[in-house]
């Protein structure tokens, strides 16, 4: 396994009925999905797969805290990006922003914490090194 790098990152969404209300708007809960997706694809780009970061560390990253700003909303049939750059590294935890895009249209912003847990007794334990270096200079905290 590599690391995570801190550099944006970008991944497309597609908007689908079963992520809308009646009227064919996103439901505020879907946002949350498409934001766990890019992060998780973010993760999956650096070389970090989580299950095996699960059976092989006996850790597992989980979200801490959340900030959302709605600021459009998408519809169905929206082609979306939701981008990942990583933030402030602690000991046990790090920060990433995101976002969602619809062209150049920034629907929503996020700050997502991420905690890491030793696996078999969800306690929180040190970010190994190797998983996620310290953000470069230049990069948004």
């Amino acid at each position: 396994m590599t690391g995570v790098a801190a550099l944006p990152f970008s991944f497309p969404i597609r908007v689908y009925w079963e992520d809308t209300d009646a009227g064919g708007v996103v439901y505020h809960a879907s946002y949350l999905r498409f934001l766990e997706r890019a992060r998780s694809e973010w993760l999956r780009a650096q070389g970090v797969a989580q299950q095996a970061l699960r059976d092989s560390e006996d850790l597992v990253l989980v979200v801490r805290e959340m900030r959302l700003d709605f600021l459009r909303p998408a519809r169905l049939d929206d082609e979306l990006r939701a981008t990942v750059v990583l933030g402030e590294r602690r000991p046990a935890s790090f920060e990433v922003a995101q976002e969602l895009f619809r062209g150049e249209e920034c629907l929503l912003r996020a700050g997502v914490r991420v905690a890491c847990l030793q696996a078999s007794k969800f306690r929180p334990r040190a970010l190994p090194d190797w998983l996620v270096p310290a953000p470069q200079t230049g990069v948004n905290r």
